[in-house]
């Protein structure tokens, strides 16, 4: 199998057919060996009857149809569990993505030997104030927390190394990382290429502004999961043992000067009148839970199981 294209999808039944047979023509003229995996993400309208009319006619046309609404991430996730091409492709399915980029993603994983190739957006026809603008502040934001030089994260058109969607784990909201999943299990190779974006030609987006803050708040996420996920107690018992030490030293300093101005028959107040009494007990408190948040954190990295977050109610094709 040359290339899987893996492609969710929410309430899209206008464009399926059409997507389709570009996507057709492209591995046709090129004489791929492929398939097309759509993941119908608990959509509402006639998505799934389309792609099933799709598979009876296309056996490259495969389909997973989730029980309700899960997300992108966990659509893709479920995609790249069952993509047997040595080239996967991700693009969406409202036909903003052209399936003409495949032949270059293509070579460019096979030919010149890149772990993930994404596509960049140059020339965008979204709303500026609401899309393009604030798309621009996250890309930003990324490139400067993860250190790769990519111009757009979020763009769904990419190509992947089949061992490369083995091995990344997309869950959450976690889809717009995946560069930044793969650079964290150690695939170094990671390109970018100028792709044509086109406007919407059917129905609405299914996105919202809320992405861009869930997006920055994802972002926080994984700059911490990349550098303390294996092991939280790194961070978590590095600063409670700072927190509880300095609390330590404090109370100690607190009682001792008390006792020393005892003995020396000098005027003093109550421990529990001194404010350096409530910030040394704070202090030890915060100490102590964060060095357990560590180490539940260990207990629970150590025990965790690969439970799938989401429900496939019905497969095409597989």
């Amino acid at each position: 199998m040359d290339i899987s294209v893996v492609i969710p999808l929410l309430n899209e039944d206008e464009s399926l057919q059409e997507l389709h047979d570009w996507i057709a023509k492209v591995m046709q003229s090129n004489r791929y060996l492929y398939e097309i995996i759509f993941i119908d993400d608990g959509s509402t309208d006639n998505s799934w009857a389309v792609i099933e009319q799709l598979s009876v006619k296309n056996n490259a046309v495969k389909g997973i149809r989730f029980q309700k609404n899960y997300g992108k991430s966990q659509a893709l996730d479920a995609g790249f569990e069952l993509a047997q091409g040595k080239v996967v492709i991700t693009m969406d399915a409202d036909l903003q993505d052209n399936p003409e980029e495949i032949p270059d993603l293509y070579n460019l994983i096979i030919d010149e030997n890149f772990d993930l190739v994404s596509g960049w957006k140059k020339k965008r026809y979204d709303n500026v104030l609401t899309k393009n603008i604030p798309s621009k502040l996250f890309n930003a934001a990324a490139r400067k927390t993860s250190g790769l030089k990519l111009h757009d994260f979020n763009c769904g058109l990419k190509a992947y190394k089949n061992e490369v969607i083995k091995t990344v784990k997309v869950s959450g909201e976690m889809h717009r990382y995946i560069p930044v999943l793969a650079k964290n299990e150690g695939f170094t190779k990671i390109g970018e290429m100028v792709v044509q974006h086109q406007a919407r030609k059917y129905g609405q987006t299914k996105f919202g502004m809320d992405r861009f803050v869930n997006g920055f708040l994802d972002l926080i996420t994984i700059s911490f999961l990349s550098k303390f996920g294996k092991r939280p107690m790194h961070f978590f018992g590095l600063w409670g043992s700072f927190m509880f030490l300095f609390g330590t030293t404090s109370a100690f300093y607190i009682g001792a000067y008390k006792l020393y101005k005892l003995y020396n028959g000098l005027k003093t107040i109550l421990v529990t009148e001194n404010p350096w009494f409530y910030i040394a007990l704070t202090s030890m408190i915060l100490g102590t839970l964060l060095f357990l948040a560590g180490f539940i954190g260990e207990l629970i990295i150590k025990t965790k199981s690969d439970e799938k977050h989401y429900t496939i109610k019905e497969k095409l094709n597989f």
